[in-house]
């Protein structure tokens, strides 16, 4: 049994504060990118800026859709073209470029893998371990070639870019909201959360970080000009018959589901793309190769969820991260 779970990141408090006669309020919902999407915008071109960022994840989805035969990501994966659209190419190069960065615990050519999973088709099966083994031998981001707008895979590789679309989806609607004038909005994109400005009042957005072991929420986060992006085995799952409880976030080096010591995890940077390759990225290294890549690495907070009950949480964030629930916080420094 599969179950879609409710999203990890919350926009608390979205009209408290929020009146200020010089702006116009426009809210728009929509679904696009198998999930729910909700911009809420402040400014005389509050509408104009929704509109455009829907158009803009509607015309992203036609272009990187896996299950579309008419995308270029279905027409690239199936050999049927090989130059791609300038947007496709720079995707495809910011995914790889984080692939390399993390060591391929993010990896964009994982899709034979997902799919026998059946996490692409909602058919979900545990494929065998030597099905595995020969999928894998399909997977490397290092055996794609990137030219200009050029794309070259090898023969049965596939491409799937859905640990950075919506991050990059949220990207571009920064830059929709700046072009229109907007200085406050919310775009919540599936759990991908964009606090463009400050409210406008001039206070931080709260945004709401979810118990994975529950419907709860286990701290209140709170943020201006940043986005926050979690990811989980909890948020999209399947049940085999045996009982065990396969998520649909895959570790490249194994074929199989992460399953680690972390729940959750969640980015917090400037750079929505970015939020969205990380998350997926520390959730399969865990918690302590994951404190050792920030500590490397940096560019970003983050806050970690532990199976046995521990919040985690960098520096960064430290006083603007309130914990509401019973675990336990510490900062990592």
């Amino acid at each position: 049994m599969k179950k879609l779970c409710g999203i990890a990141l919350i926009a608390l408090f979205l009209l408290s504060g929020c009146e200020n006669v010089n702006n116009t309020e426009y809210s728009s919902t929509f679904f696009a990118m198998n999930t729910f999407a909700e911009v809420t915008a402040y400014g005389n071109d509050a509408e104009a800026a929704c509109s455009e960022i829907q158009d803009s994840v509607a015309e992203m989805e036609r272009l990187w859709s896996v299950t579309d035969e008419n995308s270029e990501i279905f027409e690239l994966n199936h050999g049927k073209r090989s130059k791609v659209s300038p947007m496709t190419a720079n995707i495809v190069s910011f995914a790889l470029e984080q692939a390399r960065k993390t060591g391929g615990a993010l990896d964009p050519t994982i899709y034979p893998v997902l799919a026998a999973w059946g996490f692409t088709t909602d058919e979900n099966r545990v494929p065998s371990a030597e099905e595995i083994s020969e999928l894998l031998k399909l997977v490397g981001y290092e055996k794609v070639a990137v030219s200009g707008n050029e794309i070259t895979l090898e023969e049965g590789m596939m491409l799937d870019l859905g640990a950075v679309a919506k991050g990059y989806a949220t990207a571009r609607a920064a830059e929709i909201l700046s072009k229109h004038g907007v200085k406050s909005a919310l775009v919540n994109f599936g759990g991908n959360v964009l606090a463009y400005g400050s409210k406008p009042d001039g206070s931080d957005w709260k945004i709401g970080v979810k118990d994975p072991a529950d419907d709860g929420i286990v701290g209140i986060l709170s943020i201006s000009d940043k986005t926050a992006v979690t990811s989980g085995k909890y948020k999209r799952f399947f049940t085999a018959p045996d009982g065990t409880v396969y998520g649909h976030i895959i570790d490249p080096k194994t074929g199989y589901p992460a399953d680690n010591d972390l729940l959750s995890a969640t980015i917090i940077a400037s750079d929505g793309a970015l939020c969205d390759a990380m998350s997926t990225a520390i959730f399969v290294m865990g918690k302590n190769s994951a404190e050792g890549f920030w500590r490397a690495v940096g560019g970003f907070d983050m806050i970690l969820i532990t199976k046995d009950g521990e919040i985690i949480i960098t520096e960064g964030i430290e006083k603007d991260f309130r914990l509401t629930g019973d675990l336990r916080l510490s900062v990592i420094r």
